[in-house]
């Protein structure tokens, strides 16, 4: 691989930084939503249904992924990937929207929010493996793993920024305005599809068939190489056993009792940890060579983080947990993306992101609801404590069951397809 000495080299090419930035804008009022639709579910039940009904947000994000994960890939490949993505902004679009019309017409029920949040799930489940499989057309090879950090860069300002300025609306203005915010930031990202030019054009022999065949494809392709899985197991059990944002509410109301200014920098804490790991990881991936061992030694410190996390009683602390669960899993994350990105080829990486995002986006997503219920039955604190150690041990085990793993290196072969010149 070609090193560079730029740590910002990917913005140079024109489409993938119209993408970079119109995502930038989208994801901070998605961030923002997200934290909006926790604090107004916490708002709308009884007290003693707070844990479980703030779990079930999980349960109806996590369920449409389910049902459309598998074709979504397939159509993400079989599609213009660009022209798919222009459907889904519009769609989500539509619900943040909805939200905001519900929202101001005086809610006080909680279903329409279950429902909307599971549509925009649905939408959301065939805009990741599009912008994923994307991304790598948008510039050459070489600069392929300075993108994906620049993404979780992009993605964890975003992180920061959308909850920051959501507990402010939230406080100030009330929650409608952070939905009308995020529908808002939606045309950022369709003008940056809309002003793409000159994407590399695949072939029909490079483009999937519709069909279960295909799906089946996918999922032989991911199952069978053992870096690709383990990496994704690792997500999956350390977010499943580690998922305490959807507790925060309970935290900042009832255990550290700073209202929803304080809900909002606890929200971005994570964030804020996260983004300060991708400055330095955007340099310092070039340089990495035990990438595995590195990536397992920070889940074990993303598990860590989280238990001490469960027995703080200090805002203070309570942050510096959260800002060290989100630097982290950044490091985590930019490791793990490059290797399913480098080692897969351009017509099976729809599907192959369609898979990992079951385990990118079910692991929390069930975490929130198994965090849920363990604090409905035992305290928030007892949710927050085991899950961390829940993490600690399955990171283990998949670090015991998979040595590929273990001893992955910067200079590991790439498989990756032909990327935009």
């Amino acid at each position: 691989m070609k090193t560079t000495s730029s740590p910002f080299v990917a913005l140079q090419h024109r489409n993938f930084r119209l993408l970079w930035t119109g995502q930038l804008i989208s994801f901070s009022g998605s961030m923002m939503q997200n934290a909006a639709i926790l604090w107004q579910v916490s708002l709308l039940v009884p007290e003693d249904q707070k844990a479980i009904a703030l779990g079930l947000v999980g349960v109806v994000r996590v369920v449409p992924i389910i049902i459309f994960s598998m074709i979504s890939g397939v159509v993400a490949d079989a599609l213009d990937r660009r022209k798919l993505m222009l459907i889904t902004q519009t769609g989500m679009m539509a619900v943040a929207a909805l939200l905001t019309i519900v929202t101001f017409s005086g809610l006080t029920v909680v279903w329409p929010i279950y429902l909307l949040a599971a549509l925009g799930a649905a939408f959301g489940s065939f805009d990741g493996p599009a912008r994923q499989s994307l991304v790598p057309n948008l510039v050459p090879r070489e600069h392929l793993p300075n993108a994906i950090s620049l993404n979780t860069i992009m993605f964890q300002v975003a992180s920061v920024t959308g909850p920051a300025v959501g507990g402010l609306l939230i406080g100030g203005l009330g929650v409608g305005w952070a939905y009308a915010l995020n529908a808002v930031s939606f045309l950022f990202v369709i003008m940056a599809l809309a002003l793409m030019r000159d994407l590399p054009q695949r072939t029909e022999s490079e483009r999937s068939e519709i069909s279960w065949r295909a799906a089946a494809e996918g999922l032989r392709y991911v199952f069978t190489a053992p870096l690709i899985r383990s990496s994704m197991l690792l997500d999956f059990f350390a977010t499943f056993f580690a998922s305490a944002t959807a507790l925060l509410p309970i935290f900042a109301q009832d255990i550290l009792k700073v209202g929803p200014q304080g809900y909002g920098l606890l929200s971005a804490a994570p964030s804020v940890g996260a983004m300060l790991t991708s400055l330095v990881m955007v340099r310092a991936i070039e340089h990495m060579n035990q990438r595995g061992e590195i990536m397992l030694w920070a889940v074990l410190g993303y598990g860590l983080a989280t238990v001490v996390f469960g027995f703080s009683r200090n805002f203070w602390l309570t942050f510096v947990c959260l800002a060290l669960t989100g630097a982290t899993d950044t490091v985590s994350m930019v490791i793990r993306n490059i290797i399913r990105q480098l080692s897969t080829p351009d017509h099976l990486r729809g599907r192959m992101t369609s898979v990992n995002m079951m385990f990118f986006m079910g692991g929390p997503q069930l975490g929130e609801l198994e965090a849920g219920a363990v604090a409905q039955a035992f305290g928030s604190v007892v949710s927050v404590v085991t899950g961390g150690i829940g993490c600690l041990l399955a990171t283990a085990w998949v670090a015991w069951q998979t040595p590929e793993l273990r001893l992955y290196r910067r200079d590991a072969p790439m498989l990756a397809g032909q990327a935009a010149d």
